[in-house]
């Protein structure tokens, strides 16, 4: 199947953590496989900007009123529940919207969880990714049980699978 031109637009506003070629590549991997995974087929565009705990502490609370850090802030622009604001099968370009990930936090969470820097990055894209494209987790326990599976095969699908023993 062919996949529209994906454009990612990359925003660096931290100081923490060195920002390289294969970080950037594996980030637009994670955006790539989101959106093959969900069917996506039209041209498309995502701002990614990586932050650090201190600056997506204030979005977190200017945006969800939640006064700590978190890993990642997803901005959708476009509304696929078809409520409004859905766009053309054949638009020309879509704004799916942006994705703020904490590099420090994402950090902190690998060495938490046991795996790697990258491997996070990744799945704070993907996780994101899916909230751009209409998932929520916070809906329920079914959608978070459907954005989970979700996840995980995103994951698997990149290799990036969490290994069961």
């Amino acid at each position: 199947m062919i996949y529209g031109q994906r454009m990612i637009y990359f925003t660096n506003d931290q100081d923490k953590l060195p920002i390289t070629y294969k970080l950037k590549m594996l980030v637009r991997r994670a955006v790539d496989a989101t959106l093959s995974f969900e069917g996506f087929e039209n041209d498309c565009e995502v701002s990614v900007t990586f932050t650090d705990n201190e600056h997506i502490h204030l979005l977190n609370e200017q945006y969800r009123g939640v006064d700590r850090p978190t890993d990642v802030l997803s901005f959708p622009m476009t509304d696929f529940s078809g409520d409004s604001g859905e766009p053309a099968i054949d638009a020309p370009l879509i704004s799916l919207g942006d994705i703020v990930i904490s590099l420090e936090k994402a950090a902190e969470q690998a060495e938490e969880f046991g795996h790697s820097f990258e491997r996070e990055t990744a799945f704070l894209t993907v996780h994101s990714m899916l909230h751009l494209l209409g998932y929520d987790h916070e809906t329920g326990e079914e959608d978070e049980l459907d954005m989970r599976a979700r996840q995980t095969a995103i994951m698997e699908a990149m290799g990036l699978g969490i290994k069961k023993d």
